[in-house]
């Protein structure tokens, strides 16, 4: 690799790890740019899972005050991720790389419309408590974050949107708890996935790719984690949405 190469895939890292703090959708940034320099598909797709995982990690530790008391709540959410994640990844092992095309965008969107009306949707049907959700929301929740994880570990690109969708309306707690959530949920997710890629198809890994990625994204999540916790509620949400459409777009045109 050229120094030109390791610069701009170690800031696509850094970019990445702080999207995917504040958000969720640093693939966007990661995958396009391994294509660019000519990494296959597949490689590239498995690479970056694998080096996302360090800032997965800086971001999760970043966000850990708003997840106090919360740890119930997120060992019952965990379970769900870690299993869809195993199917996505293995799906990514099996499938042909246009097999989600279809279905990703839509995903997306339902994210944003859900991280729209989230407040508003769990003001009608809120307990004031994660104790007081009834268990038809539990199982819509298990089932919404099982299909994420799933989807995570097939590709992962706005991942964080979904997440935070569903959980904006379905748990009574504000955006920021939710995206600490949203956190370690994502990094259960590539860090599962990473250990499928591992022992199923390891020689498909580009180490150099995942060193570099992860040097940049460990830092990405450290910074991101001070600038998420920083954003007013309303404002987190519209970065989300945000973020959430030019994904959407994005997926569309490309």
């Amino acid at each position: 690799m050229s120094l030109w190469e390791v610069g701009a895939i170690a800031l696509a890292g850094f970019w990445a790890g702080m999207i995917n703090t504040i958000v969720g959708s640093g693939t966007l940034v990661t995958f396009p740019t391994l294509l660019f320099f000519g990494h296959p598909a597949v490689s590239a797709n498995i690479s970056n899972s694998l080096g996302l995982v360090a800032g997965g990690v800086s971001g999760a530790w970043g966000y850990r005050h708003e997840l106090r008391g919360l740890g119930s709540t997120v060992a019952k959410l965990v379970p769900a991720s870690l299993l869809g994640s195993v199917v996505g990844a293995l799906l990514l092992l099996v499938l042909p790389p246009a097999a989600f095309e279809a279905i990703v965008p839509a995903l997306i969107l339902l994210g944003v419309v859900l991280v729209v009306l989230g407040p508003r949707i769990n003001a009608w049907a809120r307990g004031q408590d994660t104790h007081l959700i009834t268990p038809g929301r539990w199982l819509a929740l298990l089932l919404g974050i099982f299909v994420a994880g799933m989807y995570g570990g097939y590709f992962g690109a706005a991942q964080g949107v979904i997440l935070v969708g569903l959980m904006s309306v379905l748990l009574p707690l504000n955006v920021q708890s939710i995206n600490g959530i949203k956190n370690v949920l994502g990094l259960v997710v590539n860090f599962v996935a990473a250990a499928v890629f591992l022992v199923v198809d390891p020689a498909r890994i580009d180490w150099w790719v995942v060193l570099i990625i992860a040097v940049g994204s460990l830092f990405g999540g450290v910074v991101g984690a001070r600038v998420g916790r920083a954003l007013a509620p309303w404002l987190l949400r519209t970065v989300i949405v945000v973020i959430g459409v030019v994904a959407i777009v994005y997926l569309l045109v490309t």
